[in-house]
């Protein structure tokens, strides 16, 4: 419709008119997936706010609902102290002082019972929100659960069919888990769990999702992230646990499509999982939807760049077969300055391997 309404526009020829369309349709669509990708932030932001809130308006009413209590029973003492005095005295003015602390003591009871009702109330939904967030929240390692995750990626699935909002997701394996388990342990292999479910936290951005898959395997879900991207990401995840911690991980890579279901997209992401962990463990696989690939290790990339800056401070730089050497006359300034180079920025290029960078503006990894 919109195509005819603007084809019909005076001296616009048909192209001009499909090409006006594309580019609206292109701006659309980039708006809807900023609106969704922020929408998805928001929700996870109100959300921990809300949990924040309740259990501080729960601690105030406790507090109000005790100083009330407090408060109805010294009026109360009150009362029967001058209840006694007038007894004893028949004076007129106790009499007056024990209606005067009647007619203070009813609407504090009031008050005190509806406080009470508003507590009752306000610790059901405290509780009602604790009961949706700890069966969706692994014990251990608290991060998502199974549960958690299906319901995001059966969301996630359905707003890319629904506005076209692609996503991608990451599994990871920590390598040789079980021989970790068998010679120290399970309290040892239950503190490597946590672990490396903190590392994962303090990796992604605001609006990815952490869950434990079962075992020892852990599912990263990025929104607006295409397979670059979950790349970069897993890559660094990896580097940065075999830096930081005692172990090492594995892990497999795979971006949504609308042609399949979530259990598709867990079983691609799964298989190059496994040729990871068949190729030597320590390394991440992508699934492209056809074929499998080997994700280049960002930590073996730096580890070529240094050799290769090296080689040529030291002289002993090789040149390819077949090609002229090249000119050497200011070679030694020159290698003198990529020495230096190698030497200041080495322990800077490590930094930047194992750390999982989201750009700011966009919240895409790069």
């Amino acid at each position: 419709m919109l195509a005819l309404i603007i084809a019909n526009l005076p001296g616009l020829s048909i192209p001009v008119a499909l090409a006006v369309v594309a580019v609206l349709g292109y701006v659309i669509g980039c708006r809807r997936r900023e609106e969704i990708r922020v929408n998805q932030a928001t929700a996870m932001r109100d959300l921990r706010r809300a949990w924040s809130v309740v259990r501080r308006l729960e601690s105030v009413s406790l507090e109000v609902r005790v100083g009330l209590e407090t408060h109805e029973k010294t009026v109360r003492e009150f009362k029967r102290q001058l209840v006694r005095l007038s007894r004893r005295q028949g004076g007129i003015n106790c009499s007056e002082l024990s209606d005067e602390a009647d007619r203070i003591l009813k609407p504090t009871m009031y008050l005190s019972r509806q406080l009470g009702h508003a507590y009752d109330e306000l610790r059901q939904h405290t509780n009602a929100l604790l009961a949706f967030t700890e069966v969706r929240t692994d014990p251990l390692t608290r991060v998502n659960n199974r549960r958690g995750l299906d319901e995001t990626l059966a969301n996630l699935f359905a707003m890319m069919c629904r506005y076209g909002a692609t996503f991608s997701i990451a599994i990871f394996d920590i390598d040789h888990f079980k021989l970790l388990n068998d010679e120290h342990g399970h309290v040892q292999g239950d503190v490597v769990l946590q672990n490396v479910a903190q590392a994962l936290r303090d990796s992604v951005r605001e609006t990815d999702f952490v869950a434990r898959y079962g075992g020892e395997e852990f599912v990263v879900v990025m929104p607006e992230t295409g397979l670059s991207g979950a790349r970069i990401f897993s890559d660094r995840v990896r580097a940065a646990i075999a830096s930081k911690l005692e172990v090492t991980v594995s892990g497999g890579v795979a971006m949504a499509s609308d042609k399949e279901e979530p259990a598709a997209l867990v079983a691609r992401a799964d298989t190059a999982l496994y040729a990871a962990k068949n190729a030597g463990r320590n390394r991440i696989f992508e699934h492209d939807g056809t074929e499998l690939h080997p994700v280049p290790r960002c930590d073996e990339e730096l580890a070529l760049s240094r050799e290769a800056t090296l080689g040529r401070a030291t002289g002993s730089i090789t040149h390819a077969p077949g090609k002229p050497a090249p000119d050497t006359d200011d070679e030694p300034a020159a290698a003198e300055c990529d020495a230096q180079k190698l030497l200041g920025n080495e322990e800077q290029d490590r930094s930047s391997c194992a750390d999982t960078v989201a750009d700011p503006i966009t919240g895409s990894y790069r």
